[in-house]
């Protein structure tokens, strides 16, 4: 049987409940009948802000109350990322899925806490790292007793303050034998492209993440908001919550294509 074409989105970070809640409730609604594996995304800490002033998010214990009750009202899997190895156990009490941050992806005790719960785990791949090294990241996991596992492509460093997509990567982690998905809102980042924050493009992405599925791509992690400009975390890079529904259903007629 054909795996199911994977969609992680939310907001960038839990900003409040009402917020979330309310994302949750227009996410229900825009993937409602659509043939693919859901899990609902938002971090619960933002701890790579460019600037110490930045919003971070309420913090594990709170963060992990808010998705709690995602999942328990809207019946959807989670997916949130961990920094330190002792959320692991933490966060696998209420996530589906843990995800490693992109700069995060070689610490080693992360990895093999992660690979401890025994949930899966979607690793991103760093902007500095080719796709071929991912395969020491898989080995670390599956050392760890955890097969359970997704890359992510979200972009790769291209000078400073700018990231570009080779899609090749896709095809070059899918190697590992793992599904590969594509972060499409991360990749249009400038990386702290407004001096104290990080700046960006979302008119690109559609255009990226078509492109990805067509490139093999097994799911797409979107980043998303109800007023992306007042958004507290990556509002240049989030796409409209209105606007999901229709990309994801491009994204699945291109998947038959190919």
């Amino acid at each position: 049987m054909e795996q199911r074409f994977i969609v992680m989105a939310g907001p960038c970070v839990i900003e409040s409940k009402e917020i979330t809640m309310r994302i949750a409730g227009e996410l229900e609604k825009a993937v409602a009948g659509l043939d693919i594996d859901f899990y609902f995304k938002a971090s619960f800490d933002k701890a790579n802000r460019t600037s110490i002033k930045s919003f971070r998010g309420p913090g594990m214990e709170q963060g992990l109350e808010v998705l709690r009750a995602v999942k328990e009202n809207y019946h959807m899997k989670i997916v949130t990322d961990i920094h330190e190895p002792y959320q692991a156990k933490l966060v696998a009490e209420v996530a589906d899925v843990i995800q490693i941050p992109a700069f995060l992806c070689r610490q080693t005790d992360l990895l093999v806490a992660a690979a401890g719960t025994g949930k899966y785990v979607n690793v991103k791949k760093a902007q500095f790292l080719a796709p071929w090294d991912m395969k020491n990241v898989v080995h670390k996991l599956e050392a760890s007793g955890n097969q359970n596992i997704m890359l992510c492509e979200r972009g790769t460093s291209f000078g400073y303050n700018a990231l570009v997509v080779d899609m090749t990567s896709i095809v070059e982690m899918k190697k590992n034998g793992y599904p590969v998905i594509f972060d499409g809102t991360h990749s249009v980042q400038k990386p702290g492209g407004n001096g104290t924050s990080t700046a960006g493009n979302r008119e690109y992405v559609p255009y990226l993440v078509k492109a990805a599925v067509a490139a093999g791509a097994d799911g797409v992690f979107l980043e998303t908001h109800v007023d992306p400009d007042k958004a507290l975390s990556d509002g240049a890079n989030m796409i409209r919550v209105e606007d999901v529904r229709g990309l994801l259903k491009a994204c699945l007629r291109i998947r038959e294509c190919v």
